[in-house]
């Protein structure tokens, strides 16, 4: 969810981004991992950006990742490979604070190789910076404050300041989602206007894939419930747990816990039955179970 939004903020003000990052407006356009190699790339939290003589590549991590000094290296080789005429600026950014020593590492080498990048801890970034740039107000609740609070309602009044409808719900939306990482739902639903949040791109993004997820989990509880059903009918009909478990595409354990579980359904049906005073033998031929099982259940109803 973070990756997305900090993608969609790049996107949107990638030329804020350029200042913030590379000291000047340049106009940015997308380069697609795809055009680096032919073979499977990270890229959820990969940004790529590039001018006429310049690659930007800025990654978004809210925790430490002990992976990124390598594909910085990596990234770079592919880069040069493809464009070797161009300049390159790696940036990483981390959202959350942590004291981790991974979150000052800025370099890897191996034998003689050897290769540096940037880290941006946002926590330590001066507010202003993002109070001053509309595209970046997102960020500023993550920055070098103690007023989070504070700095939200300003953000927040900021974002009602600005002309484009489109650009207040999609900064607010943003806004709110990242505040998340370091303060509470309440407070966060008590600064932002959720009815101009729902319009954006962002939170319906956020909406269509929490739907989608829920038809998938849907989907596969029922298929679940269908193959238990199943199973359950094939050991009622005498099957061995071996062959359910062919059948059903179920684990035996699973499988093993299903008859253990109808067993006991049976049981209680039985004793059920004979409280009524229905016979052993009747019992015995209702439910299924042995003779010795019906009789056993009857002492235990006498004892």
């Amino acid at each position: 969810m973070y990756d997305n939004v900090c993608k969609f903020i790049a996107e949107e003000f990638s030329t804020e981004l350029a200042t913030w990052l590379l000291g000047e407006p340049i106009l940015l356009t997308e380069l697609s991992p795809k055009e680096l190699s032919l073979e499977p790339i990270r890229s959820d939290s990969l940004i790529l950006k590039q001018s006429s003589n310049i690659v930007l590549q800025v990654e978004f991590q809210t925790q430490p990742d002990p992976d990124i000094p390598f594909r910085m290296a990596d990234y770079r080789l592919r880069v040069y490979r493809r464009y070797p005429q161009k300049a390159m600026r790696q940036v990483v950014i981390y959202l959350k604070k942590s004291n981790s020593e991974l979150v000052y590492q800025n370099t890897f080498s191996a034998d003689k190789l050897h290769h540096e990048f940037e880290v941006i801890r946002l926590w330590e970034q001066p507010t202003e910076l993002f109070l001053n740039t509309p595209g970046l107000l997102s960020f500023a609740v993550l920055s070098q404050t103690e007023q989070k609070t504070e700095v939200l309602r300003e953000v927040a009044r900021i974002i009602d300041t600005l002309p484009q409808r489109r650009v207040r719900s999609n900064l607010s939306a943003a806004t709110s989602i990242l505040a998340g990482l370091v303060l509470n739902k309440e407070i966060i639903q008590q600064v932002l206007r959720r009815d101009i949040m729902q319009e954006s791109v962002i939170y319906q993004e956020i909406v269509k894939e929490a739907r989608e997820q829920g038809l998938q989990e849907g989907r596969q509880e029922g298929l679940q419930q269908a193959k238990q059903e199943i199973a359950l009918n094939l050991l009622q009909s005498g099957m061995s747990v071996e062959q359910v478990v062919a059948c059903s595409g179920l684990s035996e354990e699973f499988v093993q816990e299903l008859l253990l579980g109808r067993l006991q359904g049976i049981k209680e049906v039985a004793l059920n039955l004979l409280r009524d005073g229905i016979s052993i033998e009747q019992v015995r031929r209702y439910t299924g179970l042995s003779q010795e099982i019906v009789q056993e259940l009857q002492r235990s109803l006498q004892q």
